[in-house]
């Protein structure tokens, strides 16, 4: 699938953009993958992580910049979306700036994707798109929209856009498990967990790349791709990481949820379930090869089997769970070994810089 691909990864210097690029350089033979990211500092971190590897490619620039962002595309095969603005707080603060990188930046790989002759592109999104309560989640809703509709949009052209969705991404920066972490370094003596019944999906960041390539290899444009993953209550996040420590409840804050959705009773009639994963498809596919749109029923290509028309994907009602020792033994096991395992270079640093 990516053997002697170049692929574009916008946000790459993040969390997600690290594990695609070592599992991906470890299991493919991509010819390149072009990291597109606004800082500087982070990208140069990112290079002396991978040394000596030519096929990275660092290329500064912002997804608001349509005039970058479409020299990035050029000669690409594929583009992974994972740029956005992901606080919830931040966003509700900057709602303008919120807007410009998640809706506008949205809207520009979309139209730099179709004008480059792009095959295939991934959108990263996140339970918090499904009902949304806050901006962040809002704005990751209009970008899932925009996608879907960006099949239709490319016309006679042959590019491919679907979404990814799934939750709380265990350990990845500035989640709650490495949040945590840093209140039991600084000597906390209690962890705050906003309330005692909240849920949140868990998956693993190596879980959130195989699903990305299982859209790669398996979309046929248009659907949402909904990992199976467990669910965990956030209390018990906290005794996992700090088992001797006390639990201060401390309220739900501003735009949060008591639970998150992946898939909404809305989105029922079009859901079809699979092994590992859900799809939801858009309620009318547009197949190119036709020149029509047909309703998802009637399509050829889909064959999972049709969830129930009152299925709700939800935290509080998942049927898998996670409990305190398993994420125990995560944490013990994986965290220290593979994640924030990148660090800025300090000035005293004498490593060659790959170019």
């Amino acid at each position: 699938m990516l053997q002697d691909k170049t692929i574009l990864l916008t946000g790459g210097t993040g969390s997600f953009a690290h594990k695609f690029v070592e599992m991906t350089l470890e299991k493919y033979s991509p010819k390149k993958i072009i990291i597109f990211s606004r800082d500087e500092m982070k990208q140069e971190a990112m290079e002396r992580a991978f040394p000596n590897e030519p096929r990275l490619r660092f290329f500064l620039g912002d997804v608001r910049d349509k005039d970058r962002l479409k020299r990035a595309c050029q000669g690409t095969d594929f583009i992974i979306h994972a740029a956005a603005i992901k606080i919830i707080t931040a966003a509700e603060y900057n709602p303008f700036e919120c807007i410009k990188t998640n809706v506008l930046g949205a809207m520009n790989l979309i139209d730099c994707a179709i004008d480059e002759g792009v095959q295939k592109v991934v959108a990263l999104s996140t339970d918090k798109a499904c009902n949304p309560v806050n901006l962040y989640g809002a704005s990751k809703l209009c970008s899932d929209k925009l996608f879907i509709a960006g099949n239709s949009y490319a016309g006679s052209k042959s590019t491919l856009f679907s979404v990814v969705r799934y939750g709380n991404v265990m350990g990845s920066r500035g989640s709650i498990i490495p949040f945590f972490r840093k209140l039991v370094g600084e000597g906390a003596k209690e962890l705050p967990v906003t309330h005692a019944e909240m849920t949140r999906f868990m998956i693993t960041l190596e879980q959130g790349v195989e699903l990305v390539w299982e859209a790669l290899e398996d979309s046929i444009g248009g659907e949402i791709f909904v990992k199976k993953i467990p669910s965990m209550k956030v209390i018990d996040i906290a005794k996992a990481v700090a088992p001797e420590l006390k639990v201060k409840i401390i309220g739900i804050r501003p735009g949060e949820k008591l639970h998150e959705q992946m898939i909404s009773a809305e989105d029922a009639r079009s859901t079809y379930e699979y092994e590992g994963h859900y799809k939801v498809y858009p309620q009318l596919l547009y197949l190119k090869d036709r020149w029509t749109r047909i309703e998802v029923r009637d399509s050829p290509l889909v064959h999972g089997r049709p969830v129930p028309s009152d299925f709700v994907y939800s935290s509080e009602t998942n049927p898998e769970w996670m409990d305190e020792t398993q994420l125990a033994e995560w944490i013990e096991n994986e965290y220290e070994r593979k994640v924030n395992t990148i660090r800025p270079p300090t000035r005293n640093d004498t490593r060659p810089h790959v170019s």
